[in-house]
């Protein structure tokens, strides 16, 4: 019943969408296995609350039974969930919304490079126009803001910028000042 566009990215398994949404509609416990962004591996049991799309990905929000606690899960990097057919009563979601709890999590997610940038639009510009989950943004007078984002792609991090399409200074990491000077060779070359 759904279909996507490929967008070059992981790609979810439908059949694994198809199952963590009936056990979220269902209130079922679900156990699967989970790779997470270091390539660690391990089994989790869950109580599946929403399926939430970011933009190229599909997000599990679950309450992790072994740490007590809310979770967010990539849904391209979970494998064989099983429905373990006992039912859980909700618990409230976080600030009551589903999407905004996922934005969150990613948000404060650590990654290994934190950039920096001055932007050279109003913060209220940036906010409409940025997605939410990719950083966070501080004004910093009438025409400019701070933006703060990390990934763990130096590569990614540099085209995230570039996609902004507004003019920036970037100020740290250093391996991202770099990439961007590497970029900035490229276009040159290719005029």
């Amino acid at each position: 019943a759904v279909a996507t566009t490929s967008s070059g990215g992981p790609r979810s398994d439908p059949e694994t969408l198809a199952t963590l949404g009936a056990a979220c509609r269902g209130r079922e416990r679900v156990r699967f296995g989970y790779r997470d962004r270091a390539g660690e591996e391990s089994r989790r049991e869950v109580e599946p609350h929403a399926l939430v799309n970011d933009r190229t990905r599909w997000y599990l929000l679950a309450w992790d039974r072994a740490r007590g606690d809310w979770r967010t899960f990539r849904v391209d990097r979970i494998t064989d969930p099983t429905p373990l057919g006992a039912r859980f009563e909700p618990r409230p979601i976080p600030g009551d919304d589903a999407a905004a709890a996922v934005t969150a999590s990613l948000r404060s997610a650590t990654y290994r490079y934190r950039a920096r940038v001055t932007l050279k639009v109003p913060a209220e510009e940036a906010e409409r126009r940025f997605a939410a989950s990719w950083g966070t943004i501080t004004p910093i007078d009438e025409a400019s803001c701070e933006y703060a984002t990390s990934d763990d792609d130096v590569g990614w991090l540099a085209l995230r910028l570039l996609m902004l399409g507004v003019d920036f200074a970037a100020h740290e990491p250093p391996e991202l000042l770099a990439e961007l000077e590497r970029l900035e060779r490229r276009l040159r070359a290719a005029r």
